[in-house]
């Protein structure tokens, strides 16, 4: 790396952290510094904050867990909020959140380059439009940055409609269609649900195991059960345990064609970051029929698809429910922080911390509550080396007669 050099063009200084992503794990990290006293800077490739609940769902989405495992640190969700708030009710909800703490980002700032400069000690953030500088770093795009778009051969001699479920917002469009829906977690199983409602024929696949479980169980969440026993018990016991009550209320998946992992679903989404389904109807539709269960896809065709048992089917619509990926090896450059993936290396519940200031969030395969665990830690530490370098960020840019707006010297 070369030196930093005060002719560069556009560069702004960062009195505080450089936080990249402005969905709930950027807030809630923003919000933690910020009362602590520290400013910091959020930069946001699109022109809102939550891009992926805005822009990226479907509209029958809700919550999957009870609202007290999804809010973001020191603002609560409003007593009037169901149990499981709605797609536009937890968008208001962050949005209250940002105008709470006064949070403003930068939007349609795209980092193209993100690298720590050894020589001058500091973080060099790359967009569009201008060169940021500043002492820390806070990685906050998450796991789900961008679509997965899985390499099936043929898909792109279908003559039909392909969307991912990134792009699907509700079953309107497909009535009386037969459409393959090509994954089968929960938004597999919600598209499909949803498609069912409005008299679309879903097909969907299953190409590996799965575990599918009663969103609650004797009235109370599955998660909220999960939680309290895993305080008291083994991690396997509370698995037999989930499992126990799951057949007994969903029967037995494994003759619907929907094959059990042989590790428990705790267990598995700890090692893996595999969710298990939360079940909020779709079972019940596969039961009856009105749901067909298809096996691994081997080939797309011009007309549909050819299935690993050898079948053909023709299908008017594919939708691809195949999930999200880091984006962070696009942008990030020059450290092994993280692996190939865009996942850090460092296990959880460490994997908040690097090295030369740099912090991730979001990241942790555990939610909102993963989250919130991250941006209290990182506010914690950033806070006592923030104060000790107050001191020299104005010194910095008095001496070079910059001026300081908002923690930020231009």
């Amino acid at each position: 790396m070369g030196s930093c050099k005060e002719e560069e063009p556009k560069w702004l200084w960062v009195n505080g952290p450089i936080i990249v992503g402005a969905g709930p794990s950027g807030l809630a990290v923003s919000a933690c510094l910020k009362e602590n006293g520290v400013p910091s800077l959020i930069l946001e490739r699109s022109d809102c904050i939550a891009p992926l609940w805005q822009q990226k769902t479907y509209d029958r989405l809700k919550l999957h867990l009870p609202k007290q495992f999804c809010q973001l640190p020191l603002f609560d969700f409003p007593e009037n909020f169901p149990k499981y708030p709605t797609k536009h009710q937890f968008i208001s909800y962050l949005e209250s959140y940002a105008k709470h703490f006064s949070i403003t980002p930068k939007f349609k700032q795209s980092v193209k380059n993100a690298e720590f400069d050894e020589v001058c000690g500091f973080w060099k953030v790359q967009t569009q439009d201008f060169q940021y500088l500043s002492k820390w770093l806070i990685v906050a795009t998450g796991e789900n940055a961008e679509a997965v778009i899985p390499e099936i051969p043929g898909i792109d001699k279908f003559k039909g409609r392909l969307m991912h479920t990134s792009v699907y917002k509700s079953g309107t469009e497909f009535i009386n269609q037969k459409v393959l829906v090509i994954g089968c977690g929960n938004s597999g199983m919600e598209v499909s649900l949803d498609l069912c409602r409005h008299n679309a024929i879903p097909h969907m696949v299953v190409r590996n195991s799965v575990h599918i479980l009663p969103r609650e169980m004797f009235g109370i969440s599955t998660f909220s059960i999960a939680m309290a026993l895993v305080k008291w018990m083994p991690l396997r016991i509370v698995d037999k345990f989930l499992l126990l009550v799951a057949n007994l209320t969903l029967g037995s998946t494994d003759k619907l064609g929907l094959r059990r992992p042989k590790t428990g679903p705790i267990e598995l989404k700890n090692a893996t970051g595999k969710t298990p389904v939360l079940d909020v109807g779709a079972l019940s539709q596969i039961k009856i029929g009105k749901i067909q269960i298809m096996p691994g896809v081997k080939e797309i065709t011009k007309i549909g698809a050819r299935f690993l048992d050898g079948k053909e089917g023709e299908f008017d619509s594919i939708i691809l429910a195949t999930g999200y990926k880091s984006n962070v090896p696009s942008w990030f450059k020059g450290s092994d922080f993280f692996t190939e993936q865009g996942m850090p290396k460092t296990p959880f519940p460490n994997g908040w911390k690097g090295e030369n200031g740099l912090y991730t969030v979001g990241f942790t395969r555990r939610g909102i509550l993963g989250t919130a665990n991250d941006a209290k830690n990182i506010a914690r530490d950033i806070t006592e080396q923030w104060r000790e370098f107050k001191g020299f960020c104005k010194n910095f840019c008095t001496t070079r007669n910059l001026s300081d707006s908002q923690g930020i010297c231009f």
